[in-house]
């Protein structure tokens, strides 16, 4: 009767053990199952799709949906990336070249551009939630509307010039503009860019996305700018996987459940003997 007993609690536990490798590789299936483009697709969504368009069709920046003709076509991306066009819009965007990315995040938006060769056009996760401003107010004599002007700036000044104006690859503008008339010197930057400079031309007139009542719009909001900020704004991170089922925090689990069967085998069995 013991053995039958003793055999009864060995199959259980034996179920048990089953179950526990069952659901391991359960949980190693869903980490290998994470989109290997993810990361690239955010960081890029952060900080490239204003200039080239949310899927690489170019906007004020180059076209970065096509094929690649080069023999290897992630090295010449990535220098790209690194050191920038010199005279071009295109900034140097690595940090050890005084931009944001970190070499790992470059390496993600890489890999993210080059799927355009093959697979198509993937999703792109949105950028990050923006923190709505409160009401602005409109700077005597100057045309166009700040409030709107703010929503165009998150859409197409931000990345480069930061949340606040406070600069990051591009010029700081939340400054003091020594000019008599510098809503008119701002809307000129802004229509016609910088020859030379990482600043492209945005009127439409000159082969930019925006029209002439947006461009007033964005020199209202830039000049109301009272002080300078002084918030360094990073490029968007990748998510993280947030269940403790993924990942290190599964596989650990299912060592623990492994090693407390074995344990309970090896009581029952001196138990009985005993």
């Amino acid at each position: 009767m013991i053995m039958k007993h003793t055999k009864n609690i060995r199959r259980v536990l034996i179920l048990i053990l089953m179950l526990s490798l069952g659901f391991a590789s359960i949980v190693l299936a869903q980490e290998g199952e994470d989109d290997p483009l993810q990361p690239g697709a955010q960081i890029y969504a952060a900080n490239c799709a204003m200039c080239h368009g949310k899927n690489g069709e170019g906007r004020v920046g180059a076209t970065l949906a096509k094929d690649w003709p080069s023999i290897r076509p992630d090295l010449a991306s990535k220098d790209t990336i690194v050191n920038g066009v010199a005279g071009s819009p295109m900034p140097a965007w690595s940090q050890d070249n005084g931009g944001p990315l970190s070499d790992q995040e470059i390496e993600a938006v890489v890999t993210y551009i080059l799927s355009w060769q093959t697979g198509g056009v993937p999703q792109i996760t949105p950028a990050h939630t923006l923190t709505p401003r409160p009401a602005i107010s409109p700077v005597p004599g100057v045309e166009g509307n700040p409030d709107q002007g703010v929503v165009l700036y998150n859409e197409n000044c931000r990345v480069c010039h930061g949340k606040n104006g406070e600069g990051r690859i591009g010029a700081t503008l939340a400054k003091p503009w020594p000019s008599i008339r510098p809503d008119l010197a701002i809307r000129s930057t802004i229509a016609n860019g910088v020859a030379g400079s990482p600043m492209p031309a945005w009127s439409q007139e000159n082969g930019g996305p925006l029209n002439s009542e947006e461009i007033d719009h964005l020199t209202a909001f830039v000049i109301s700018w009272p002080v300078p900020q002084n918030t360094q704004e990073t490029a968007t991170p990748a998510e993280q996987p947030s269940s403790p089922f993924l990942a290190w925090g599964g596989i650990f689990l299912t060592i623990g459940l492994f090693l407390l069967i074995i344990t309970l085998i090896w009581l029952f069995q001196n138990k009985h003997r005993d």
